[in-house]
């Protein structure tokens, strides 16, 4: 078996194989497909001209699986430095062996992302995906659970607008990254936002953000409308007092119009999510996320032969 960067010619069999893998979601209720289809998880497919790392694996001159990885956060290019991927797919032919050539391309990933200066390898996969227990073999670590919720016809418990609401502004960027280091553990911050910068990189998605203000800032949420095809998106952070969490959820609803929505919450977001669940959304579906540490190459400085001098 040969492993090796995926070509533009290539670009037909890695969408095949992909769509093959992809026929597994016909099984899986409407919600949670559209979820996987549209949402940056292990389904997620960036073609090869937005500069994602793609490797495949072949055999007798025929592709039988690929790899894929993009920036972390996802970006539309590669920056020529950087210091973490997400994984996106890891997808192997039904007429091959998973267990043979999985791990392979996984190993090979890493070597190749570690020439790059990458230290970091992340994947978001469901609980259920049976290549989870593959990752995990290779050295990835779970160091977080994400539920995703779904309401179809979501009702808020009041429609009176939280004390203290108001509008986000450029300036509560600091005391918002502040907010996320008291209501994130230390461990799982230090894996993806570290810093302020790393914090902001993640915070590039679209909608009305708003700010729950009383003397600190004790919640966010953001709600990114959607379409007839696709439900409204929501985001949020709350500190874990009692009413700010239900107050934000009811906010929320109000401000999609008490359309289909859905939202992605941490096991430690325990509250928000006991409030979406009082306010008809239901669990569409867990995730894993995981983690790999690989070994960054350093290339070592060349050493060269000098005359000896004699005094």
């Amino acid at each position: 078996m040969k492993l090796r960067s995926a070509s533009l010619r290539d670009l037909v069999r890695v969408e095949q194989i992909y769509r093959e893998a992809e026929a597994g979601f016909s099984a899986v209720p409407p919600p949670a497909r559209l979820w996987g289809l549209v949402s940056h998880t292990f389904s997620s497919l960036l073609p090869l001209y937005q500069e994602t790392l793609i490797f495949v694996a072949e055999v007798d001159g025929r592709v039988i699986g690929f790899v894929q990885a993009t920036g972390h956060p996802l970006t539309v290019s590669l920056p020529a430095k950087i210091s973490s991927l997400q994984v996106l797919n890891l997808c192997v032919s039904p007429d091959s062996d998973e267990v043979e050539v999985a791990p392979p391309l996984i190993d090979y990933l890493c070597e190749q992302a570690g020439h790059k200066g990458v230290s970091r390898l992340f994947v978001r996969i469901p609980l259920d995906d049976p290549l989870i227990d593959v990752f995990r073999i290779q050295g990835f670590r779970q160091y977080a659970t994400e539920s995703v919720l779904y309401g179809e016809s979501p009702v808020a418990h009041s429609t009176d607008p939280p004390a203290g609401l108001r509008p986000s502004r450029s300036r509560d960027d600091r005391l918002l990254y502040h907010l996320y280091r008291k209501v994130t553990p230390w461990g799982v911050a230090h894996l993806e936002a570290p810093t302020y910068r790393d914090w902001k990189a993640l915070r590039s998605a679209p909608g009305q953000q708003e700010v729950i203000d009383r003397v600190e800032i004790v919640g966010w949420c953001r709600v990114q409308k959607g379409s007839q095809a696709r439900p409204h998106t929501i985001w949020f952070l709350a500190l874990p007092e009692p009413g700010v969490a239900d107050e934000l959820v009811d906010h929320a609803i109000v401000a999609s119009d008490a359309q289909p929505a859905w939202c992605s919450l941490r096991h430690y977001d325990s509250h928000l999510i006991d409030a979406l669940r009082g306010r008809d959304f239901s669990l569409l579906l867990t995730q894993a996320l995981l983690v790999r540490e690989i070994a960054v190459r350093v290339p070592l400085p060349e050493k060269s032969l000098v005359p000896s001098s004699f005094g």
